[in-house]
């Protein structure tokens, strides 16, 4: 068996965490969302909760960055100007979040993700109508933003309040997977600049999730290829039932089954 550094993680946990962030990046890809609950969820399994938030970090870092500018950095830059107010808000309070990680509980944090998750996507696949007030949206960003820092400073992810936002204002298929791209990658800076002053991504975590950026890349690449073959219904809809999968297997593992 082969050791990693000091986190003596053996051979065939290295390969299953590979095929996990392979399977989280293809989803990114085709979806524009999605590789961090899939990683944390994945990884959460077999590696200890402040393993696997440190694993993400960088596989997501990278592929928000492609996925950010692959219309281009002027429509990057224009997604910035359009959402500073979220991003602003995600960035300090998963600074702060990130700092209480060491007192809350693996399963009580996937607990606090996966049911949201899971509610929202089952209204909006039975026709409940959740739509956003123009004159409110400056508001529900904020909301949203601080929502997602929040969660996303304690589990590594900030994407469903993001998500939320974006379907109940019907944004356009190509403008929602950029913009979650700007978000996550803002995100994950401050995700990172918070767990390296909590102390959950150092030297060694930080070397296990850099060997886990090529796996993540390949699937993404791939999942851009069924990215541009889906419409936009279709689209909207496995996204929607993309986040009921995830959100119901975070509670499974809050649960302990």
């Amino acid at each position: 068996m082969l050791d990693f550094l000091l986190l003596e993680l053996t051979l065939p946990v290295l390969l299953a965490a590979c095929g996990v962030t392979f399977v989280a990046g293809l989803v990114k890809g085709a979806l524009g969302f999605a590789m961090p609950i899939v990683m944390i969820s994945g990884l959460s399994s077999f590696l200890p909760v402040e393993l696997a938030l440190a694993g993400l970090m960088l596989p997501t870092l990278v592929t928000n960055l492609s996925q950010s500018l692959r219309q281009g950095w002027a429509a990057a830059r224009g997604s910035i100007l359009r959402y500073w107010r979220m991003l602003v808000a995600i960035v300090i309070c998963m600074i702060l979040s990130a700092q209480v990680l060491a007192f809350l509980s693996g399963p009580l944090m996937l607990a606090l993700l996966g049911g949201p998750i899971t509610a929202f996507a089952l209204v909006q696949l039975l026709g409940v109508p959740l739509r956003i007030n123009v004159a409110r949206r400056r508001r529900a960003e904020w909301v949203s933003g601080v929502v997602g820092g929040l969660y996303g400073g304690v589990t590594g992810v900030w994407g469903p309040p993001v998500m939320v936002y974006l379907l109940s204002v019907d944004t356009e298929k190509r403008d929602m997977v950029r913009v979650l791209g700007v978000v996550f990658l803002i995100g994950g800076l401050a995700l990172i600049l918070g767990h390296l002053i909590s102390g959950v991504a150092n030297a060694n975590s930080m070397s296990f999730s850099a060997l886990l950026i090529l796996p993540g890349m390949v699937g993404l690449w791939l999942g851009y290829e069924i990215q541009d073959r889906l419409n936009a219904a279709l689209f909207r809809r496995l996204t929607l039932l993309g986040m009921i999968v995830i959100g119901l297997n975070l509670l499974r593992q809050a649960a302990g089954f």
